[in-house]
């Protein structure tokens, strides 16, 4: 029989099953949504729904180059065994893939992949693999060449940690070293003049608050002092190079002729 749309959409919002899964039960069970639904929960795609708000702090980091751009891509799971099945690695694989041609996670999310979207793949993989599933974030850069790296690595481009780093010129092998520093480094920005400014204030206040009661110019000194420390420390350009400490990350790309544009890190469940 002739299944309607409405069915199917109605049927999905109550199971939480993809589309042709949706399709396929009312197909089987006459258009008759419960007599589908309980269909659904016998063959286990119907569990999906009920793991909607389950939280999700493990997972892996999808990257791909292709074309002058990078993208970085997380997708969630609760557990790490699962994140580490092969299944939900292709999964994030082929997500990656998709995310390089959308510009957020929601256009993302309505892509299309297979016979549905990415949302729908992902919701068919919830009920397959036992646990919820998130698409969380996703970031892109582009350049004239662009670095990549992977901690942890459980296959081509997916790992625990991922980064890319954007350059003009070609990077070449110093590009790989840098964007392993940023793996180990950890900077919160590119320099000094992009660091978001709740985090400068939050350090400005501490500086404060450890400079006690010293007069106005000395505690002046004590914040400028320390928020030069803090950006030595905590901004890419101005690290120290972790393959050779007295150099900075600036100094050895302008010593491979090629500058640093931009980066990206992601760690799975980092600020979760």
């Amino acid at each position: 029989m002739a299944i309607a749309a409405s069915l199917v959409k109605e049927l999905r919002e109550k199971s939480g099953a993809g589309i042709m899964d949706a399709k396929h039960a009312l197909t089987e069970n006459n258009g008759d949504i419960q007599k589908a639904i309980d269909w659904l929960r016998v063959k286990g795609i119907a569990k999906a729904a009920g793991k909607s708000g389950r939280a999700t702090r493990e997972g892996m980091i999808g990257i791909l180059l292709a074309n002058g751009a990078g993208v970085a891509v997380e997708v969630n799971s609760e557990t790490d065994f699962v994140a580490r099945n092969a299944e939900f690695c292709k999964l994030v694989r082929r997500i990656t893939e998709k995310a390089l041609k959308q510009d957020n996670v929601e256009a993302l999310l309505e892509s299309s992949l297979d016979d549905g979207t990415v949302q729908e793949a992902v919701t068919e993989k919830i009920a397959k693999l036992g646990e919820n599933l998130t698409v969380r974030r996703m970031q892109k850069v582009s350049g004239e060449s662009i670095s990549c790296y992977i901690h942890n690595s459980v296959g081509e481009g997916v790992g625990k940690i991922g980064v890319l780093v954007a350059f003009r010129g070609v990077a070449g092998e110093t590009g790989e070293e840098i964007a392993m520093h940023v793996a180990a480094a950890t900077p919160v920005s590119l320099s000094e003049d992009n660091v978001p400014e709740e985090i400068v204030e939050r350090e400005r206040q501490i500086l404060v608050q450890k400079a006690g009661g010293k007069p106005p110019a000395v505690i002046e000194k004590i914040v400028a002092g320390g928020l030069k420390k803090f950006y030595s420390e905590s901004t890419l350009l101005n690290q120290k190079f972790v393959m050779d400490t007295d150099k900075t990350v600036a100094r050895v790309a302008e010593e491979a002729g090629i500058v640093v544009l931009d980066f990206i890190r992601f760690e799975v469940g980092e600020n979760l």
